[in-house]
Parts: structure tokens; C-alpha cells; sequence
């Protein structure tokens, strides 16, 4: 299976609606040298996973926002549909007034080139955490039916923020907050011999 964990991300322009409803475009590199970015795809406007998803984002914005990171969504629908998607409220299946960017990828290149694309129609779930160089450091990607967990996404930050900052390494299920790990032998050794029961 091809990665691009460790790879430059992509780079892409693409026209978006913006939190504050207008139409804008957004280029990717934009964002290289000043914040993270957490890129995830979706198959389609108007559907049913997708609007719990894209709520789930909208909500913890502020908690990206607080880590440095841009949050951006993207499906293979147009700016105007997004738009639509915004104007319908919430309780008919909308999603209302979001607080990150939707990007547009009508022809579908974007979701081709980060290998999410499915029968040449619509993209998986796929989340990608990009670093302030542009390059891909995270990655996940869930069939159709199969919604994400942002929460997730957010810990994989704090884990990528910490290891860059300490140079020590991420154990299973860790935590902000949490004890990590010196990437030696005698530190895999220590944590284990305090943690190992609790994994």
C-alpha cells in the first residue's frame, strides 16, 4: 500500500468556503513554516456520516487552533454545494456554520494524488497531519461507513508536537500529560518495567 507518511504533502489550490461563508481559495504550501495542518477527506455533501464528522472538527476548533493547527476538509463536491450544505441547518442534516474551510476537489485531483480517491467518484475517510515543513506525519483512512475519531486526530498532534519538542517517543496510547519514552534500549526497558501492565 502506498504511504506518503515521511513524504512532502501534495500541494494543491483549491476554491473553498470559508468560516465566515465567502468563497476563497486556499493553497496548501500557504501554510508551511507557520502552522500544522490536519487535512481530512469525505465521499460527499448531503450524506450521513459525513455531517457527524465534520461537526465533530467544527467543535474542537479552538482546540486545533490552540496547537497551531489549521483544519481543513475536503470532499469531490463543489464551493456551492458546500455553501448549500452550510445554509441547511443542522437538524435537517446541515451542518450550519462551520469554523474551518471546505475545499472544492471537482476534478477530483487532490483526493487522486493523497490516494484516497474509490471508482474514480468519491474519496475515503482519510485524515492527514502535516508539519509545519509540509511533510505528512500521520495518516489515516476509513472505509464509507466507518466515521473517525477527531479526539484521536488531536492526540496524534499533541504526540508529534511532543516528540519534536523532547526528542523522546510516543508509547501506546499516550497522552498529553503522560510519561513518554527515551528511544534507547534502556529507555523502552524503564518504561516497560513501570507501564507494561497498564498497556
Amino acid at each position: 500500500m502506498y504511504t506518503l507518511i515521511q513524504k512532502p504533502a501534495p500541494d494543491f489550490s483549491a476554491e473553498a468556503v470559508m468560516p465566515n461563508g465567502e468563497f476563497s481559495t486556499i493553497k496548501l504550501s500557504d501554510f508551511q513554516g507557520e502552522k500544522y495542518v490536519a487535512l481530512f477527506f469525505y465521499p460527499l455533501d448531503f450524506t450521513f456520516v459525513c455531517p457527524s464528522e465534520i461537526l465533530a472538527f467544527s467543535h474542537r476548533t479552538k482546540e486545533f487552533e490552540e496547537r497551531g493547527v489549521q483544519v481543513l476538509g475536503i470532499s469531490v463536491d463543489s464551493k456551492f454545494s458546500h455553501h448549500a450544505w452550510r445554509q441547511t441547518p443542522v437538524e435537517k442534516g446541515g451542518i450550519g456554520d462551520i469554523q474551518f474551510p471546505l475545499l472544492a476537489d471537482i476534478t477530483k485531483e487532490i483526493s487522486r494524488d493523497y490516494g484516497v480517491l474509490i471508482d474514480d467518484s468519491v474519496a475515503l475517510r482519510g485524515t492527514f497531519l502535516i508539519d509545519k515543513e509540509g511533510v505528512v506525519r500521520h495518516a489515516t483512512l476509513n472505509d464509507l461507513p466507518l466515521g473517525r475519531n477527531v479526539d484521536e486526530t488531536l492526540r496524534m498532534v499533541d504526540a508529534l508536537q511532543f516528540t519534536e519538542k523532547n526528542g523522546e517517543v510516543c508509547p501506546a496510547g499516550w497522552k498529553k500529560g503522560e510519561v513518554a519514552m527515551t528511544p534507547t534500549q534502556s529507555g523502552v526497558s524503564s518504561y516497560l518495567q513501570e507501564n507494561a501492565s497498564r498497556l
